[in-house]
């Protein structure tokens, strides 16, 4: 079994005080680093953001609010159209505030990528290998 899942989704960005625009979004998984799900916008061929997601955070955002830090998502929308809002903060501006951008998908789209990480990696089948990331840290540059 290929040990790798990926989709493109198109998603709306809203950044700052825009109005929604379509982006492409690419979510890609790797079962040898099984709690990760990668996130890359990107428009004309242009890569505007790449964010590393828990997997299950993920998924649990389908449902209900969760995040407290620099990734937020939530359900928004109802019946066929439901969407997984994503909130993403980033670097300080010079004026104190933070690059803010708001990713909009649709949920069914997301869930049926996270159902192929799930036959790829079971929930609560995630192994952590210890001795490889520790291998890892004492190679040094």
């Amino acid at each position: 079994m290929n040990p790798f899942a990926h989709t493109t989704l198109v998603v709306e960005l809203q950044a700052g005080d825009t109005e929604r625009f379509a982006v492409l979004a690419h979510l890609s998984y790797d079962a040898a680093d099984p709690f990760v799900v990668t996130a890359v916008f990107s428009h004309r061929g242009r890569v505007l953001a790449r964010w590393q997601l828990d997997r299950e955070m993920l998924g649990e955002g389908l449902r209900r609010p969760v995040g407290v830090g620099d990734v937020r998502l939530r359900p928004t929308g109802g019946g066929l159209f439901d969407e997984l809002r994503m909130e993403f903060l980033g670097d300080a501006h010079p004026d104190g505030g933070r690059h803010h951008a708001v990713v909009f998908a649709w949920a069914a789209a997301v869930s049926a990528f996270l159902r192929r990480t799930w036959q790829l990696v079971p929930p609560g089948r995630e192994e952590v290998r210890v001795d490889d990331f520790l291998a890892q840290l004492s190679v040094g540059p």
